[in-house]
Formats: structure tokens, C-alpha cells, sequence
């Protein structure tokens, strides 16, 4: 976690906070990383922060080896609990949030570009972004579905949710999975970052407030979320859904 302040003598100006992905798996999510996540965004306390990943890309999503090891229920479980409050904590953070999206951001790795308050992508022809959580067999957990449902455009969901397309940056745009494009990701995204700063902090603590929520129970009641995450743990920690992600891994 990197801070940048501001020049010296501008008090107009909020320290930004740069949170880089940086791990194997083209910095996947697991245990680690998430954690990782989860102790940057509570030690930012508020203030702006910009969301990267290192090397060619964001996110390419889950850790496929972590999760082909989970054999047992009440790992998947604890698993797929630790990734909803990773994601609900970014989407619900109280200060702006852009992620600059520096290559592929793939299933999770989406869901976190996704949290974030402003989306900027690279122009990179290579890239590639999306939700192909269905493609894999799996069930999205009810808070991401919820938060995911929130920041995509209607028409979009059928083709995002069902197809489980990836799709090049332009595309992405058009579909509202992200916000703009940039040749420079990191300038363009910390442009974004230095204005959505520049508001008042506690009007745009309690505007978010007003329009996510502040609390996970504001996404999904806990009665409702514990349910539905035990009806999509079934897909999670099923056999076939196993032997499809060792196949993949094995490519």
C-alpha cells in the first residue's frame, strides 16, 4: 500500500492511498490476497483510494488452486465468507474508490473492479474483462450478486450474468462494466481519484451512504444471506465444478 500526498502548502488536497494486487495467479484471489485487501482498505480509514494490480493485469479472479483444495463444506464456507466481506467492504468503503484496471479482471477480479466508485481500463487489445462465475458451474455468493446487480446497467445482465462473456475493453464500456478507457490507465485513474477527493468528505460519505448502504445487512439481511449462501455453496463445492477447475488448471 503506497500514499501519495500532496504537494506541500496545498491543504485542498486528500492523501491518496494506492492499493496494488501484487501475487501469483496473475494476483488471484485468495486467502492471502484477500486479507491483504481487507487490512489496506481499514488501515486507508476513509481517505481516496486507487485500486491496481501488478505486472499485465487487475485480477484474473479467484485462486483456482486454493479452491480445488477445499474439499471439506466448512472450508468453502469460511472461504466464500472471507470473499463477500472482502467485496462488501470495498463496495460499502466511505471514501472514493477507482480502480485502474491494467489488464485482465476476470469473475472476482471483476466483482472488484466492479465495487469500486469509478472504473478506468486500459486500451490494451489483450485485456479482457467479465463475470464468467456461471461458465464455471458456480452460484455467485448473495452479496456480490447483489452488489454486482447494482452497478451493472439491466440490459446488461443477461449477457454478463448467464453468457459469462469476456469481453475487450470498448465492448466492456458499452456495457457498463466499466466507466472509461486510458493509453496511460494509472494517470487517467489518479485524475479520476484527485476530483472525486476534492468533495466535501462527509457529504460524499453519507451520499454513498445513501446509495449502497453502510453495513452488509444493507446488501443482504443476515437471515437471507445465510440461507442463500448455503443453497450456492452446493455448486461450489461439488465434484464437477472440482474437476472442472482442475482441468483448467491443468492447461
Amino acid at each position: 500500500m503506497k500514499h501519495l500526498l500532496p504537494e506541500p502548502g496545498d491543504c485542498s488536497k486528500r492523501a491518496m492511498i494506492e492499493i496494488k494486487m501484487d501475487g501469483p495467479g496473475k494476483n488471484s484471489l485468495g486467502t492471502a490476497m484477500m486479507t491483504f485487501l481487507l487490512e489496506s482498505l481499514r488501515a486507508a480509514g476513509g481517505e481516496p483510494v486507487l485500486l491496481t494490480g501488478a505486472g499485465d493485469a487487475f485480477s484474473a479472479g479467484l485462486n483456482l488452486k486454493e479452491v480445488a483444495t477445499l474439499e471439506r463444506r466448512e472450508d468453502m464456507l469460511s472461504f466464500l465468507r472471507l470473499l463477500e466481506e472482502c467485496m462488501s467492504t470495498l463496495y460499502l468503503y466511505p471514501g472514493p474508490t477507482v480502480a485502474a484496471i491494467n489488464g485482465h479482471a476476470i469473475a472476482g477480479g471483476c466483482v472488484t473492479a466492479i465495487c469500486c466508485d469509478h472504473r478506468v481500463m486500459t486500451t490494451g487489445a489483450r485485456a479482457r474483462i467479465g463475470l464468467n462465475e456461471t461458465a464455471l458451474g458456480v452460484r455467485f455468493p448473495p452479496r456480490i450478486l447483489t452488489i454486482v446487480r447494482r452497478r451493472l446497467p439491466a440490459h446488461s445482465e443477461d449477457r454478463l450474468l448467464l453468457g459469462g462473456d469476456l469481453v475487450a475493453p470498448v465492448e466492456a464500456v458499452q456495457l457498463g462494466l466499466v466507466d472509461e478507457l486510458a493509453d496511460d490507465v494509472m494517470a487517467a485513474a489518479r485524475a479520476r481519484l484527485s476530483t472525486l477527493a476534492a468533495h466535501p468528505r462527509d457529504a460524499y460519505r453519507l451520499t454513498k451512504g445513501d446509495l449502497r448502504g453502510v453495513l452488509a445487512t444493507d446488501l443482504v439481511p443476515d437471515e437471507a444471506e445465510e440461507r442463500k449462501l448455503n443453497e450456492a455453496l452446493s455448486t461450489w463445492s461439488s465434484s464437477a465444478v472440482r474437476d472442472k477447475l482442475l482441468k483448467v488448471l491443468s492447461k
